[in-house]
């Protein structure tokens, strides 16, 4: 029968033909062509109804959605009739349309989605085969491709009906049937000319892009990551942007739902190829692979793939690869100022502050960029960090005040704790004592003034103001920030617990000093207590206890040793970390080789320090322990030799600069001039070195025509700052 003479059937009374579908629904039976109806109002409105429920008032006077009538054409062209599932996925998708969920989902749960979906799969396979081998000679599908489309449909409509009525869970279960069913009919994906003359390419796209979301609303998250997976790595033949969309969803969703994704299982993969490990990995791959489509021109710039991308591949250390990424880009995609900005972050993230640095000098210096208050404390905190560059951060910090003033108060607090830093280290390698006085409490107050205008107590101003406070002596104010700091921090800072033990060990308060490391260590990881072990040695050297000191040193090697182990096959640590670990060990193996030289017991002494040297053999302080070790036996030359080659390879190493003047002292009389020299040096680095003042005195007190006042000096110095030296520097 033509669709002409169909729709000639339109002039039947609504209430017959109302009855008479009706009596089809029920009854199961196939709706013959000239049983169709197309009415505005609504059999499954009445039925739904009848069974207690009701549909929204004043729907009955909207029209009909005629794209019902032609669904049920193309159905008509191919099969004469409509079954009972078809017609109840028109009326369901009426009543969608219309705004009327409940009845809507009345009407879609009497599909049997379990008897159908088995047609559906052997339809697409077969039509797909069709269309491959163009012939008509294989078995007739069961069910036409409109047909087909038209179930898909009304199960995905009944999955946006539960989703409406906060059902999601099952909502994800019936989105999960739609894609499960195409999957298994074509697992090698939909082949390019799949579905073009009908709608279920549209709806599998909305299927694919909505079965995460209900997930992610289910609290399921890792069937989202199982869902947005199938939605990647299966042919969907999905548009560039929905694509797009769900690859960045997806990565957003990796790296910050908090749920750990297990590797994924790719069927097959070509050989060494990537596949991620983990999350952060996974949404890596994901923001590269945007970033791709991005150069290619395959979909417009978003600003916040770089976004995403900088914090995922600063989270794995990958800093250096960031800055690559923000390099490749064309000029004119990110801003001057943000570009600049990001890849000196970069650069100091990886240790490189003179590259980043010079990035901040090439930003400041334009005049174009009138607002980089945050750029002028970056540029403050790298200068205040590198002893050549001190009054270039004093003048950073400067700037950064001037632009604040009457603006943030926190901020302007942050450029003060800056600026007190910048002062601090340039009263360091001030040649006279009233300049380094005068940089002192310029230093002091600057620090004060941002701890008295911070609105939100900050950490780090107050361990500033507790390290300058220790180091020029102040021990009592000192000991006040360090405790005002861990309580603010909640004892999560291993620095600030450092801190606080150091200036207990100068006021010679050794146990308490102790227990303190003690309290640290029960608040800490196991592989955080590294600085904590090396100062407990320390502390128990300080009291005379050295088996125990020894004890401690190799339970601190025990800890690295297993560590280097574990991360070596497990996680990736940031390489900035890795160095300080490898440093710590370095420098433990050298501690230890110390104790044992006061011990006598060379062969001890000397394993240790061929451990050291096959972590790294360049180390001014291995050659340092080595000289000690020569010293103790006698070799006077040797143990020359040794310092000297700790001085070649840092020239301002202040314990070799001292051991040497010992040691020349030592062989002649007549080297007291180069005593003198190499003691000077060692004091120009470190003002409170209590040993360089005291054989600066020895030098003052031997040599001809010294003044005895200058030894008396040099001695008072020696035991002022001996009595309140810690157990290692403050700093």
């Amino acid at each position: 029968m033509t669709s002409k003479n169909w729709m000639n059937k339109r002039g039947f009374s609504i209430r017959g033909r109302l009855r008479k579908m009706m009596k089809c629904i029920c009854s199961g039976e196939q709706l013959r062509v000239d049983e169709i109806i197309p009415s505005s109002e609504s059999l499954a409105t009445r039925d739904y109804s009848a069974s207690g429920y009701s549909s929204r008032a004043g729907d009955n006077e909207r029209k009909p959605d005629t794209s019902n009538i032609e669904e049920a054409e193309s159905s008509l062209r191919e099969s004469g009739f409509l079954n009972y599932e078809e017609a109840r996925a028109l009326l369901g998708r009426l009543e969608y349309q219309k705004g009327n969920i409940e009845a809507a989902l009345h009407v879609f749960e009497g599909i049997d989605i379990a008897a159908v979906t088995p047609k559906m799969k052997l339809s697409i396979a077969r039509r797909c085969e069709l269309h491959r081998r163009r012939s008509q000679s294989e078995a007739i599908p069961p069910m036409s491709m409109h047909a087909v489309s038209l179930l898909i449909e009304a199960i995905f409509l009944k999955a946006k009906s539960l989703q409406a009525l906060g059902r999601f869970g099952e909502a994800a279960q019936s989105c999960k049937v739609i894609l499960d069913t195409v999957e298994s009919a074509l697992p090698e994906g939909l082949p390019e000319n799949f579905a073009a003359d009908c709608k279920l390419l549209e709806t599998l796209n909305k299927a694919v892009e909505l079965l995460p979301e209900l997930w992610k609303l289910a609290g399921s998250p890792q069937e989202a990551i199982l869902s947005y997976r199938q939605a990647l790595l299966h042919n969907w033949n999905l548009d560039m942007e929905t694509a797009t969309k769900i690859e960045k969803e997806f990565a957003i969703f990796l790296l910050y739902s908090g749920s750990d994704a297990s590797p994924p299982n790719l069927r097959s993969q070509m050989e060494g190829s990537f596949v991620p490990r983990n999350n952060i990995e996974e949404a890596i791959l994901l923001l590269m692979i945007l970033l791709r489509k991005f150069v290619l021109k395959r979909i417009a710039w978003d600003p916040s793939i770089i976004d995403h991308l900088s914090f995922a591949l600063s989270v794995s250390g990958e800093l250096r690869t960031l800055a690559h990424q923000v390099e490749l880009l064309l000029p004119g995609i990110m801003e001057r100022k943000e570009r600049f900005s990001t890849l000196a972050l970069c650069y100091h993230g990886e240790g490189e502050d003179m590259v980043a640095l010079n990035l901040l000098r090439n930003l400041l210096n334009n005049r174009d960029n009138p607002d980089c208050t945050l750029e002028l404390l970056l540029a403050s905190k790298i200068c205040g960090e590198n002893v050549d560059c001190t009054d270039e951060g004093t003048d950073y910090a400067h700037k950064a005040l001037s632009k604040l003033q009457g603006r943030c108060k926190q901020m302007a607090s942050v450029a003060n704790c800056l600026l007190g830093v910048s002062l601090s280290a340039k009263s360091r390698s001030s040649p006279s004592d009233y300049d380094r006085i005068l940089r002192q409490y310029e230093a002091l107050e600057a620090l004060e003034t941002a701890e008295r205008t911070m609105i939100d107590r900050d950490p780090n101003v107050l361990f500033h103001l507790s390290l300058e406070n220790a180091e020029q002596r102040k021990l009592d104010a000192a000991l006040h920030y360090a405790r005002q700091l861990l309580k603010i921090e909640a004892g999560s800072s291993v620095k600030g617990w450092i801190l606080l033990a150091r200036i207990l060990s100068a006021q010679k308060q050794f146990e308490d000093a102790e227990c303190v490391i003690n309290a640290a260590m029960d608040q800490t990881g196991k592989w955080d207590q590294g600085e904590l072990l090396r100062t407990k040695a320390k502390l128990q050297i300080a009291q005379g206890r050295l088996k125990n000191a020894i004890e401690t040193y190799t339970h601190l090697l025990a800890v690295l040793q297993v560590r280097n182990k574990n991360f070596r096959v497990g996680k990736q640590l940031l390489k900035n970390r890795a160095n300080h670990h490898r440093r710590l060990e370095m420098e433990t193996w050298h501690d230890l080789a110390n104790v044992y030289t006061s011990l006598s017991q060379w062969r001890d002494a000397e394993v240790c320090l061929s451990k050291s040297k096959a972590i790294g053999s360049h180390s001014a302080s291995r050659w340092h322990s080595t000289g000690l070790l020569y010293e103790a036996k006698g070799l006077h030359k040797e143990a020359l030799k040794s310092f000297g080659k700790a001085l070649d390879v840092e020239p301002s190493h202040v314990p070799s600069l001292i051991s040497t003047a010992t040691v020349l002292r030592k062989l002649s009389d007549q080297s007291l001039p180069a005593v003198r020299s190499f003691l000077t040096d060692a004091l120009r680095i470190d003002r409170t070195n209590p040993s360089a003042w005291y054989n600066l005195g020895l030098v003052c007190k031997a040599e001809m025509g010294a003044s005895a006042v200058e030894a008396t000096e040099c001695f008072e110095a020696a035991a002022f700052l001996q009595e309140t030296a810690p157990v290692e520097p403050f700093r």
